[in-house]
């Protein structure tokens, strides 16, 4: 089952940063590597949202054994926040499409 989630989770690692690619390509300068920009920004984006995540479940005071009782080998919160960044070029293609 965790086999699972992780190719599943590569594979979403991948076509997210095919998709970043795709965006950066327009907007802006073709720079020398493409798919280093990309990957920092998912990175980037991930760490992001996984420090908001922290302290708002800090700020609310949830305790840890509440959301941390996976018997995964990876951070619950790790994984959700980088979930979300590789949804996010999808949403924002999505969020673009929709106010046109």
């Amino acid at each position: 089952m965790q086999a699972l989630g992780v190719m599943f989770l590569i594979i979403g690692i991948a076509i997210s940063v095919r998709e970043r690619k795709y965006s950066l390509m327009w907007r802006s300068q073709a720079s020398s590597n493409q798919l280093a920009t990309a990957l920092s920004q998912l990175v980037g984006t991930a760490g992001g949202i996984y420090l908001s995540l922290e302290l708002l479940f800090s700020f609310l005071k949830i305790p840890e054994n509440w959301w941390n009782t996976s018997i995964f080998f990876v951070e619950p919160l790790a994984v959700i926040s980088l979930v979300l960044a590789i949804l996010q070029p999808f949403v924002l293609k999505a969020w673009i499409r929709l106010r046109k």
